[in-house]
């Protein structure tokens, strides 16, 4: 969230959480989950019980992704998670296949982010978006997972779209058409967020000073990181960094 944080009340925040549930369960094309530390499911919505391959949701809690899902795609599942629990990082943007036991793969957009008690990281939660009936080896798709694996790889120098169309195999205008698609971004957009989207985690998570956070997230000078940063979040990095760390004191 790039609101004040001193507007989400505490009252809010206590009401927030049953809340979120209760609206998660009527998303029908995206998946949700809560897992504990151990990589366990302690909350999952409907759509997340019927893409396992389950009748209820007793059927998926307490289970971990392994227990659920094909062998060689819940590894790729775990390994993400303790990513994030390990890290203290969201991760973004995704795209991978999402296949139960027995079941049909789809692609999904994944994103899932660290939750926090005390300090520590207790869990994480997950969103995974149905993106569409591609088959599993459509090259439109598996070229937009080399295309995300680039700009990760890669984001601390200049990423161009001719650069990202040669990735994928195809040409700038098909790039466009699926990175739109998909992501519902511009190939430059989706490179921008994803240097935002690092920028905050390292705001958040260390004490680097400014410019080098600049230059880790592929921004040429401090003043045009402030300037973006500022213009997409409505706060200035120190800004940003100042309102985490009141809030952590809080």
């Amino acid at each position: 969230m790039t609101g004040e944080p001193h507007l989400l009340t505490p009252e809010l925040r206590a009401a927030l959480a049953g809340a979120m549930l209760d609206l998660v369960d009527d998303l029908t094309s995206t998946m949700f989950c809560v897992k504990n530390d151990e990589g366990r499911y302690v909350a999952v919505n409907a759509t997340f019980v019927h893409r396992a391959g389950k009748r209820s949701r007793r059927e998926v809690l307490g289970r971990t992704a392994a227990q659920l899902f094909v062998p060689e795609l819940a590894e790729r599942y775990e390994t993400q998670d303790r990513a994030v629990v390990e890290s203290g990082r969201p991760l973004h943007h995704e795209l991978e296949l999402i296949s139960a036991r027995g079941g049909r793969p789809r692609w999904f957009l994944t994103n899932k982010v660290p939750l926090r008690h005390d300090g520590r990281v207790v869990g994480l939660a997950s969103l995974s978006q149905d993106v569409g009936a591609d088959a599993v080896d459509d090259p439109a798709m598996t070229s937009l997972t080399r295309i995300v694996d680039h700009i990760a790889a890669h984001i601390d120098r200049p990423i161009r779209v001719p650069e990202l169309a040669e990735v994928a195999g195809c040409s700038v205008d098909t790039l466009e058409r699926r990175v739109r698609r998909v992501f519902h971004r511009s190939p430059g957009q989706l490179v921008l967020t994803t240097r935002i989207d690092l920028a905050t985690a390292l705001l958040r998570e260390s004490d680097l000073p400014l410019a080098e956070i600049a230059g880790r997230c592929g921004f040429y000078d401090q003043a045009a990181f402030t300037r973006t940063f500022a213009r997409l979040t409505g706060r200035t990095p120190a800004q940003f960094r100042r309102a985490h760390l009141d809030r952590r004191g809080a």
